[in-house]
């Protein structure tokens, strides 16, 4: 029987991985020994090797019954399981949190996350916090760093947050109304993600009132949102994230790359590398096939946020110039259904700004101004071809 093309690439990644796997013991072998002379001579214990992340994509994987089970528990969690935006407290040493901006950094700050319970009452879960994040850590691009909630183990049955075990939380990360609205396009971005394909991550948006949990002192309330585990995303999927770099666009899965990819030209996003794993996450499926997916679009020109801009080596003017990043593929059949997912959902796509809550006039009208854009550079099979079939053979991602 003859191989087809993705059949052969994926032998090839697994045999990549065997002979990564194969390397990985191997230096850990040689670690463990070194390691035991060492410890002869010294009473300080050992630093175990490191795992290679290879070594995952070999693991066995659960019976199929487990899979399906793990994906309908996922896709019933109840914090996304709403697009109603939901209001809670938040108390925590902010102070010292907001200060926390070195990116190595994994000091953790215990909080309090309270919401409405029954009769009225608030249900107060003790919560772990730490800050989080690379561009907006910085203290030149925002006031409030972006924040990692870590959940109890046990007491969240009856809660929004049931089965959840740690998850982001994208604030707004400066006080003034125009970064709410900047959070709002973005929470917009991953509502339009979800509209072309399941395979992306879903989010919840929140209102958060903050309060310094040593004084009581209330510090403001501001728009978040929550963004899925990316583990929940792939047990929607039936399968397993794996952290695995240097990724090429013939290791991936076409049905899942090629929607990513034009969603990010759609969007205006070029802040991202599936090579270098910068906000693309890796998952893989029983078939040995992987699949990206893309998360934190603040850098898009739909959002258009000031401190965004453009890597200097692409040569954008602005956020708000497109660049198609993905596989030039050929022949047109590859790239045609692709294309046409996207202009079947053209309605669905416009309508969307007028469904995001508190977004405002101006922003729903220049949202829908740019998709409209993306749509005119689409309109016909040349204009397409052009751009995702004729475009230059050359690695972006």
């Amino acid at each position: 029987m003859e191989l087809t093309r993705n059949d052969r690439r994926r032998g090839g990644v697994l045999a990549a991985v065997l002979l990564a796997v194969a390397w990985s013991a191997m230096a850990g072998a040689q670690s463990s020994t070194q390691s035991s002379t060492q410890s002869s001579s010294s009473s300080s214990p050992a630093t175990p090797p490191k795992k290679s992340p290879w070594q995952k994509l070999v693991e066995p994987w659960p019976a199929p019954e487990v899979m399906q089970q793990r994906r309908i528990r996922s896709l019933e969690l109840p914090l996304f399981g709403s697009a109603e935006p939901f209001a809670f407290t938040l108390m925590g040493d902010f102070k010292a949190l907001n200060r926390d901006r070195d990116p190595e950094s994994r000091r953790r700050y215990p909080g309090e996350l309270r919401i409405p319970g029954e009769g009225g009452a608030d249900v107060s879960i003790p919560v772990q916090l730490s800050a989080r994040g690379h561009s907006r850590r910085n203290p030149r691009t925002c006031d409030y760093v972006p924040i990692r909630v870590e959940f109890p183990k046990t007491g969240l049955a009856s809660t929004v947050f049931a089965r959840q075990e740690a998850l982001k939380l994208v604030v707004q990360c400066v006080r003034s109304g125009d970064f709410e609205q900047y959070l709002l396009r973005e929470y917009l971005a991953y509502r339009l993600f979800n509209v072309i394909t399941h395979r992306s991550f879903r989010a919840r948006l929140a209102k958060v009132t903050y309060v310094e949990r040593a004084t009581g002192e209330t510090t403001g309330t501001r728009a978040a949102m929550f963004v899925e585990d990316v583990d929940d995303v792939a047990k929607r999927m039936e399968g397993r994230s794996v952290d695995l770099p240097r990724l090429l666009f013939h290791d991936l899965d076409a049905d899942t790359l090629m929607p990513m990819m034009l969603f990010e030209y759609m969007i205006g996003n070029t802040d991202f590398s599936i090579h270098a794993l910068h906000n693309t996450k890796i998952v893989q499926r029983p078939d040995k096939s992987l699949h990206p997916l893309a998360y934190d679009f603040d850098y898009s020109g739909l959002v258009r946020a000031p401190y965004a801009a453009p890597a200097k080596a692409l040569m954008l003017p602005s956020v708000r110039d497109r660049l198609y990043r993905g596989p030039c593929r050929k022949p047109v059949e590859q790239v045609g259904p692709y294309v046409a997912n996207f202009v079947a959902k053209r309605k669905l796509l416009l309508d969307l700004p007028d469904a995001i809550p508190g977004l405002s006039k101006s922003s729903r009208e220049d949202a829908r101004s740019y998709l409209e854009e993306f749509y005119d550079a689409i309109k016909t099979p040349s204009d397409w071809r052009r751009l995702f079939v004729e475009c230059p053979n050359r690695s972006t991602m």
